[in-house]
């Protein structure tokens, strides 16, 4: 059996397949498998994977199903000791599998390592930055409280244990479109040490339009059900961690106030904002409800643009 498995979904993925195939054999270690499962492509994609020679095992589904129920028929298919997860338009940096199992080889009870990653704009490859901007090493060991307050993981940057994906009652919730990851990986976070490697070891492009009203909307649904998850899960949540659960139900509030702003409803968006005012973000954003979503998104822009120039 392969040290690795490597879960690659995809839906007309075409443009970036073979970057992201590449990357994987470019590896410097050797002993994986990929497990690919083509989720109704009508690009050819599958043909680009069949390419690439028996290291891919290929799975089709005839329908699309939404992404966590694709990726877990792909996470039933592997045979890794270890699982990785790569997206079509997403690659890796040639030491990222080899730098992480050395990690897990160390320490039985780890069960997920994450690391820092580049962000590339889609539209023409150019780079945005690193993924979580964050000015300090996210902490080693149970980390779930930390996780809970920052969004420090990035899917085409983990590594987690099969007995630790095992060891869980679900694998990523099929009602999640949005945050599928976030409640995932925060659960095995609950039971299982996690480890980060703190330099690059993959690239993730960032999409156009993944702001939409909707989103939003979508996205405080789903922190929500995580939210209710976690405190179904964990009696005592509120008490143990109540810092942070206090800290995503304001982020759901934020979620919430910013579709509404978005959709011309300052009153309504101001009053999900104020019930979080202790909160500096929530503050900020109830005082720029008062003007046009359009032109606080334009001034918001301009500052991060000043912001750059000063380096």
């Amino acid at each position: 059996m392969p040290a690795v498995s490597v879960i690659m979904n995809c839906l007309n993925g075409r443009d970036f397949l073979h970057e992201a195939m590449d990357s994987v054999y470019s590896q410097t270690m050797d002993d994986w498998e990929i497990v690919f499962w083509d989720n109704g492509s009508s690009d050819g994609s599958q043909g680009i994977a069949a390419s690439y020679g028996t290291k891919v095992r290929l799975f089709r589904s005839d329908v699309t199903e939404p992404l966590g129920a694709a990726r877990n028929q792909a996470l039933a298919r592997a045979r890794g000791e270890f699982i990785a997860f790569l997206d079509t338009d997403d690659f890796w940096m040639p030491t990222k599998l080899e730098r992480q199992l050395a990690l897990f080889d160390a320490r039985p009870r780890l069960g997920l390592v994450h690391a820092d990653v580049l962000c590339l704009r889609q539209a023409d490859g150019s780079r945005l930055g690193h993924f979580s901007r964050l000015r300090h090493r996210p902490p080693r060991g149970m980390v779930f409280g930390y996780l809970l307050l920052e969004n420090a993981i990035s899917m085409p940057s983990v590594m987690l244990r099969g007995s630790a994906l095992r060891s869980q009652d679900e694998w990523f919730d099929t009602r999640f479109e949005i945050f599928p990851d976030f409640d995932l990986f925060r659960r095995i976070a609950y039971d299982w040490e996690c480890d980060y490697v703190d330099e690059p070891l993959a690239c993730y492009r960032m999409h156009a339009g993944s702001s939409s009203s909707r989103n939003h909307r979508q996205a405080a649904t789903e922190l929500q059900l995580s939210i209710d998850k976690f405190r179904r899960l964990y009696p005592g949540i509120d008490i143990a961690f109540a810092r942070e659960m206090g800290f995503l139900e304001a982020i759901v509030a934020f979620q919430r106030g910013k579709s509404l702003w978005r959709d011309r409803r300052g009153h309504d968006a101001r009053k999900e904002f104020a019930r979080y005012m202790q909160h500096p973000k929530l503050a900020l954003a109830w005082l720029a409800s008062w003007m046009p979503y359009p032109a606080a998104e334009r001034l918001r822009t301009q500052m991060e643009k000043f912001k750059a120039r000063l380096g």
